[in-house]
């Protein structure tokens, strides 16, 4: 009776033991069903199951060498297999091309943010559309999050909702500074003239084309004339004078000068007010290159939009300006494998996966790849290999209790 008791034990203990292989086999089959429904699915990370070895009885301990006999080692029966991990794989995948200027694509760490209420979740979906107010969304709807720039045009530590307002109409700005830049040559005799033509804004909002002359007065001294010819007869005052040091750098690097320019109609005039920027304008050997370039714009409608590499969203109106709307915020995490997977190709943190680090594309975040999209980064060949493997597993287990039921029937009918 007492070797039937011990034998039943030992059947039943492979029983178990088998048992604890299918269900892992279930779950490997389970995880890789997943990873394969999802082999088309943007921005996908595969899933991957580990197991583990589960307890082991001792059936007899170890024994230290003594005097007359050596050492023996511990007798021990394993109770099985348990489940180890399910891991999320967030390697790369290859990106595909689309065209469409919503898509981005994501080369290298980093995943885009996106908001619904006061929660954050986390993709590498970068399949992005506009909704009706023009909020960059996802395609459930969820919004996409920017860094914002201010009046200035500096770049915030601010992110927030971004919004391409298709409809939007960039205001007129008068022209109050020009910057001149460039090289007014050393070389040039006294006398020497050169002229460039440029259009600064007035008061209305429109343009007026204007002519600046550069005349050199002295070795190291030129004069500036706005809409007057230094050559003319009677001779000009100039506008203001330019005098340069040694280095070849001018000595005042801001001028302020009032003069008059035409109306819009070229029937009147009126005065205008601009400082001048000379902080970039040198006198050095080689020819005369001096650039005008003056502040201010025309009225302008969104004719079109681009997202750079970078992540900056660009509106491009029809007077030629650029405007920044927003660059899009980016978050990197000290373990990426912590992330909890949220469905619709989102993720969340968790308290494993580390605080969320936003920043912009770059500085050690992925770089966009406008145009395109990330594919699921699944291995078809690799799956079906993994499914071929956990079948088998599968299969040999039942194996083990279908042999282990015929040794307890055996046993059962000792009896007869």
């Amino acid at each position: 009776m007492q070797l039937y008791l011990k034998g039943e034990i030992i059947m039943l203990r492979s029983m178990f033991a088998g048992i604890s292989g299918m269900k892992n086999s279930q779950t490997k089959l389970d995880v890789i069903g997943n990873n394969i429904a999802n082999v088309n699915t943007y921005g996908f990370k595969k899933g991957r199951v580990t197991f583990k070895e589960a307890l082991s009885q001792t059936i007899s301990g170890a024994n230290g060498a003594s005097e007359n006999r050596g050492g023996k080692n511990a007798a021990q029966v394993g109770l099985g297999a348990t489940l180890g991990t399910i891991d999320t794989i967030h390697t790369s995948s290859t990106l595909q091309t689309t065209g469409r200027a919503l898509d981005l694509g994501l080369d290298g760490d980093g995943y885009f943010v996106v908001r619904q209420g006061d929660s954050l979740s986390y993709t590498r979906a970068g399949n992005f559309y506009l909704d009706n107010n023009g909020t960059l969304v996802t395609g459930d709807g969820l919004n996409v999050q920017a860094f914002k720039y201010d009046n200035s045009g500096n770049l915030t530590t601010e992110y927030g909702d971004v919004t391409i307002n298709v409809n939007a109409v960039l205001p007129a700005v008068q022209t109050t500074g020009i910057k001149l830049s460039e090289n007014l040559s050393a070389s040039a005799t006294v006398g020497s003239v050169y002229s460039q033509q440029t259009k600064i804004i007035d008061e209305t909002g429109s343009p007026i084309s204007i002519t600046m002359y550069f005349k050199k007065l002295g070795q190291d001294n030129w004069g500036v004339y706005v809409n007057q010819n230094p050559n003319a007869d009677p001779e000009p005052s100039s506008t203001f004078d330019i005098t340069f040091n040694a280095e070849g750098l001018p000595e005042n690097l801001v001028e302020n000068s009032t003069f008059e320019i035409p109306t819009s109609n070229g029937e009147d005039v009126q005065q205008i007010s601009i400082d001048f920027d000379l902080s970039k304008l040198m006198q050095l050997q080689g020819a005369t290159t001096a650039v005008v370039d003056p502040d201010g714009n025309t009225s302008g409608k969104l004719e079109s939009y681009n997202i750079s590499p970078t992540g900056e969203i660009n509106g491009i109106y029809s007077n030629g300006e650029i405007s920044l709307m927003g660059r899009l915020a980016l978050a990197k995490f000290s373990n990426t494998a912590g992330l909890m997977q949220a469905g619709s190709n989102l993720f969340q943190e968790s308290i494993n996966s580390g605080t969320p680090d936003i920043g912009i594309p770059g500085n050690g975040r992925a770089r966009l790849v406008p145009g395109a999209l990330e594919m699921s980064n699944v291995d078809l060949s690799e799956e079906f290999t993994e499914m071929i493997t956990a079948q088998r597993g599968f299969m040999a287990n039942t194996r083990i209790i279908t042999t282990s039921d015929e040794i307890l029937q055996e046993l059962v009918n000792l009896k007869r």
